[in-house]
Parts: C-alpha cells; structure tokens; sequence
C-alpha cells in the first residue's frame, strides 16, 4: 500500500530527500553537501553531475534506512534552489559547463547595458522582476555566448537548458531514454523570461535575451501528474515541482492572501501570498508566481529576497574559522551581551531587496580593540534578522498590510537567539513551526495533492502546527537605534565596485 510521499530538496550547499506520512512528520531522511566553487572573486558554480549523484545515492540510502520500497511512495516531489542556470547535452545527458549559480555576478555587464538601454524596471511589468545578476535568464545568455557552438546547438534543440528542477526532473523520468524537460511556474517566473499573465515565455524577452526557444523546457503546474519515474523510484509518479520559496510558502500553509512566511537558509527569502492577481512592488521586491495546483488558478507572491544569511555563518566557519561547526555560532554570539557596536553587512555579491545594489560588497565595521570573534559572531547573526526587517518594511510599505506574526523555517531557525532577536527588532512575535522542514514538505504536499493523498489545502493546514513562539521583548529605544546603526552601516557598503 502507498503509505508515504517523498521530497527531493535540491539546496545551495546541500541536497536532501525525505519522506512524509499523512500528518506531515518525517519517516526518512538523508543529506548530503555538495561543493561551492568559486572560479573567482563574486562568481559561483555547482557540479551538476555531483548534484545529481548525491541525489541517487540519498533516495537510496533514505529508503534502505527506513525499510521503504519505491512502491511504498504515492508520488514524490521536488524542490529547488531556484536560478541556478544550466545547459546539457540532450542526447548524453552531459552538462557542457558547471551550473551558474544564483549568487554569480558575472552577467553583471549584461545587466548593465540592458539597464542602460531601458531602465532596471524595463521588463517589471511583465516579469514582476529588475534587471539584476540574480535571474536565470541573462545566465543563459552568457553560458550560450561563452560555450563554443553551443547557441547553434541551441537553436537545433540539441542541448536544453534548465534550472535545478528541469535537470532533476529529467533525470528522474528517464534522461536520455525519453525523460521530461519541464520546469514548474514557480521556477519559470525566475528566469525573467515568463510573462507573470500568460504562465508563457515571452517572444519579446526571448529576442531581447537572444535566446533560442528551442531550449527552453514545457512550463507546467506545481502540483500534476509530470510522468513517472525511473531507476530506485521506478514506477513512482513525479507530482510536485516548486522553487524552494515557494515550496516553504506551501508548506507553512501560507494559502491565504496576506499570509507571510520568511525561510532562513543559505540566504534568506520573505514571502507574502498576494492570491490570484499579481502586484507590481513600488519598493524593491519581486512579483512572483507562488503556485499552481493543477488547472486551478495561479496564486502569485511577493518576495524579499536577501542573497546572504546562513551562508555567512558558513563564511565565518570555513573562511575566518571562527567556529568549528555552523551551529556553534549560537553558544559564540550568546558569550556577549550584545554586538559590541559591530556590525557586518554580508553584501557578497551586493545588495538584494530593497536596495538592488550590485555594487555593494560586504563590510565589517564599528570595531575596536574592545570587539572579540563573539562580538563579530552576534553582528553576523543579527544582519539576517536586520535584512529581514528591512524587506518587511517594504512589504508593508507595497501591500499596506503590518504583518501580525512572522512564521519561520529553515535551518537557522533553529537558532533561538537569532529568532528572539528577530521578534524584537520587529516588534513582531515570531513563530516556528512544529515541522520546521517546510521547503521538502511543500514539495510533497504539492505531489501528495496530484495524487489524491491529501484532498485539498484544508489538510495541509490542519498539519500545521506551532512549535515555538518568541514574542517581542526589546525596548523601543534600543530598537531604533539599533536599526539606525544597521542603516548607517549598510551605506558604508554602496557602490565598492566601480
């Protein structure tokens, strides 16, 4: 009897699968970290073969574990790190270059002379997007401009470009013996190349990328039947595709309009369900499709998306090695009582929302020979729950709705210090929920409905449940100035690159 539905979790630094029974709670998991190249300064790739394997090999270790067979599973769903841009080979399955990652700046001189021509905001109205680094789109452009004879390749329908989901989705329903080239609307409305109206690729941003249609894979529903498996899951339908963000809304039950969830991962990314119209943002976020059950109506989102938040943590591990394990950073930061007047703004590969600022890199600032490593521990930690406030502020600026509570997920919402620092410089209680593995669980709902195993959004709301709730504390004198001080730092970061 299929008793179970199974998630894929495609991340930046990690993949992940784990199955699910009827009331949302984990059966099995496995995970596994894949490695984060960096050709150079500002520039990011992934092993998209790596990725793949690491993904066999976690479906196979979380059903041998739990005791599961593929015929216990009613369907499984995937959910990705969105924007991370490919090509490969159609016919061996090959990528032809490492997958460009969404923190990649490269395409920053495309960026530019588009900007130049029209405006950031040129193609908003119909992509709900700026210009920017960060969209999938322009890095198609340059793989297919750097790549020799790959644009002609293109054109003839030889090679396929895809995001995470479409190579995943490939590879499971069959690769080169017939699989799927599909990618959801989730995804497809972070290429900039889908026009938030039709669910459709834009033939005038598709001449003004000059980008072949050929390559580009079937848009299709979040939720639906998207063809069956091969290989370990033979024979189990694939039902759900959702973008990570996405897939967290859904989990987190963010069914109604107003509803907002903020997921901390490796960067952190705010969502606010807006329901079936989408809304164009006056102050720097991004129109974006949330899901699509099936032939239902479209149901779109705002998003404040910030580039760095556990992947500073990560930075501070692995570069400055201040820690040993990311979740050491908690004990380190709660050594102090406060952040010593330091702050770290984690501008990497510049500013996200609001600022969309590619310009901007990171900075450490406010130190003195008082500040220790626990100091500068509390900083980076803090800069997350500041990014945060700042999207939250233009959330409410565009949708004129003051957030009531904020609900969390992700793996740095664990961190209870970095959560009640977040309700307080907020002012808004914050809320993590029993199952905080939201972004595989959204994938599965989204399977699990395809297939009838749950019924309706009805179910996916009664599975919700809060864990912990932290409720703010901070005097409101301390919280302006705090913020002040955050502003004033953020400014010290601007226009570094010239």
């Amino acid at each position: 009897m299929t008793a179970y539905v199974g998630a894929i979790d495609q991340g930046t630094t990690s993949t992940r699968f784990m199955v699910f029974d009827r009331s949302g709670r984990v059966i099995a998991s496995a995970r596994k970290e894949h490695r984060q190249i960096y050709p150079q300064p500002s520039q990011v790739e992934h092993d998209a073969e790596e990725i793949w394997r690491n993904t066999k090999t976690l479906i196979a270790a979380a059903l041998r574990k739990s005791g599961l067979k593929a015929r216990d599973l009613a369907a499984i769903g995937i959910t990705n790190q969105r924007e991370t841009t490919m090509l490969w080979d159609r016919r061996t399955g090959q990528p032809l270059h490492n997958a460009l990652v969404w923190q990649d700046t490269r395409t920053d001189q495309l960026v530019g002379a588009l900007a130049a021509e029209g405006g950031k905001d040129r193609l908003r109205k119909k992509t709900g997007l700026p210009l920017a680094t960060y969209f999938s789109g322009l890095k198609l452009r340059w793989l297919l401009d750097h790549i020799p004879g790959a644009r002609a390749r293109a054109q003839a329908g030889d090679i396929l470009f895809g995001t995470i989901d479409s190579w995943l989705a490939w590879n499971l329903t069959g690769g080169v013996a017939g699989g799927r080239h599909i990618t959801d609307v989730t995804n497809a409305s972070r290429t900039q190349m889908m026009n938030l109206h039709t669910l459709a690729w834009d033939e005038d941003i598709l001449t003004l990328f000059d980008i072949p249609r050929a390559c580009l894979p079937v848009i299709v529903s979040s939720s639906a039947l998207h063809g069956e498996c091969a290989g370990a899951l033979a024979g189990v339908p694939l039902a759900g595709m959702l973008g990570d963000q996405q897939a967290a809304l859904f989990g987190q039950a963010c069914l109604a309009p107003g509803t907002t969830k903020n997921t901390y991962g490796t960067g952190c990314f705010l969502l606010m369900n807006t329901g079936e119209a989408p809304s164009v943002s006056r102050h720097g976020l991004l129109t974006t499709l949330a899901y699509k059950i099936g032939e239902a109506p479209a149901i779109y989102a705002l998003e404040g998306a910030v580039a760095i938040a556990g992947a500073l943590v990560q930075w501070l591990r692995d570069n400055l090695k201040l820690i040993h394990r990311s979740a050491d950073i908690e004990a380190l930061a709660a050594s102090v009582a406060d952040n010593g007047d330091v702050y770290v703004v984690p501008a990497f590969s510049g500013l996200y929302a609001p600022h969309w600022q590619d310009s901007a890199r990171g900075i450490i600032c406010g130190l003195t020979r008082y500040a220790t490593s626990a100091h500068i521990a509390r900083a980076a930690l803090e800069a997350t729950a500041y990014q945060t406030r700042e999207v939250i502020d233009a959330m409410a600026a565009d949708s004129r709705v003051a957030i009531s509570e904020l609900r969390v997920d992700g793996g740095m919402a664990v961190n209870g210090l970095l959560m009640q620092f977040q309700a307080d410089i907020l002012n808004v209680p914050v809320v993590r929920p029993h199952i905080i593995e939201t972004t595989a669980l959204g994938a599965a709902y989204a399977a699990g409905l395809a297939v009838g195993y749950w019924h309706s959004g009805d179910d996916i709301i009664t599975n919700w449940g809060v864990g912990k709730r932290f409720d703010p504390q901070m005097e409101p004198a301390r919280r302006d100035h705090l913020q002040r001080r955050w502003t004033k730092a953020v400014q010290r970061s601007l226009d570094w690159v010239d």
